[in-house]
């Protein structure tokens, strides 16, 4: 039996702090929090968890601080099982720190305190180079700066990994990076900007998402809104496709790391082998899967790339 395939994921790292509260409270006056969760958060940090629930090796390129908030929250990674070879402790530096206080109705509001010296430089990325030329699959961030992004996909591409990136790409170096990409996943607000249509607009996304598999990419999955995730892909005799694959029906708690899990099913379907249409609807059941309970965090099962998922004939 071959060995699973391993991931590099490149993004952030920070404490996540959630709250849950029956309603959010008016300007003046104060809400009782119902329960509170403080983990292991950040996108980067949340895919990689992700990567891990699924039973693939995974390592992780971030920044912390040297706080001791960071030696817990480095501590609950490594409890995960995630490969920490590359996450740079900055002196000085606190970490990162998302609060997110969620109604009753599912309803959020982040509160995000993200210093720039835990954002990722390129010296980071390039000492990281070892670890990303000889992964499977670079999964990036987009929120980390331009330069960071290309060196990350440059790195991947040289190593010829399955380059994944989550997020609406820079202006600056855009071209550059969709021609070193093979998925890009973007959610609806992402999705939209990036076609230049309103958010769930199905036939502008369609239109869009065809464009950016004609200039290159491989798979491009993208948020409608209500409707769903536009699948947008090349197929083997070298045409493209797309179908909108709706929402699981999953009762909503919060959908904060849904796009995360999504990221992290359709990557690992991808490198087993699945035909994009089968990898888009696992990553859709992890999305599902994830909104079910309070926060970001990832709660996956390897079980879960194994669930039938029907697919156009």
């Amino acid at each position: 039996m071959s060995e699973p395939a391993r991931v590099v994921v490149v993004g952030q790292l920070a404490r996540d702090v959630v709250l849950l509260v029956d309603a959010m409270p008016e300007p003046g006056s104060a809400a009782a929090v119902r329960k509170r969760r403080e983990t292991l958060g950040g996108k980067g940090a949340n895919q990689a968890v992700a990567f891990a629930q699924l039973g693939l090796p995974v390592a992780l390129v971030a920044v912390s601080g040297d706080d001791r908030v960071a030696d817990g929250l480095l501590d609950r990674a490594h409890q995960d099982g995630i490969d920490l070879t590359h996450v740079f402790r900055r002196p000085g530096v606190e970490t990162a720190l998302v609060v997110e206080a969620v109604d009753a109705e599912g309803r959020w509001r982040y509160f995000e305190d993200l210093p720039p010296e835990t954002k990722l430089t390129v010296p980071d990325v390039e000492g990281a180079a070892g670890a990303l030329r000889t992964a499977d699959a670079v999964v990036v961030q987009l929120e980390q700066p331009a330069p960071v992004v290309l060196a990350a996909a440059r790195l991947g591409r040289e190593g010829d990994a399955l380059v994944v990136v989550d997020g609406l790409p820079d202006a600056a170096g855009r071209e550059e990076l969709l021609h070193l990409v093979d998925v890009l996943r973007a959610d609806n607000q992402e999705a939209a900007l990036l076609v230049g249509a309103d958010v769930g607009d199905v036939d502008a996304l369609r239109s869009g998402g065809r464009e950016l598999v004609e200039a290159g990419l491989r798979v491009v999955v993208l948020g409608a809104g209500d409707a769903g995730n536009l699948l947008v892909h090349r197929t083997d005799a070298g045409g493209i496709e797309d179908e909108l694959i709706p929402l699981t029906d999953e009762p909503v708690v919060d959908t904060t790391g849904a796009g995360d899990a999504l990221v992290a099913g359709l990557t690992a379907s991808l490198l087993r082998g699945d035909p994009a249409p089968v990898a888009a609807r696992l990553g859709v059941l992890a999305a599902g899967a994830t909104v079910t309970h309070q926060g970001g965090r990832p709660m996956l099962t390897p079980e879960i790339l194994d669930r039938p998922v029907d697919s156009p004939a």
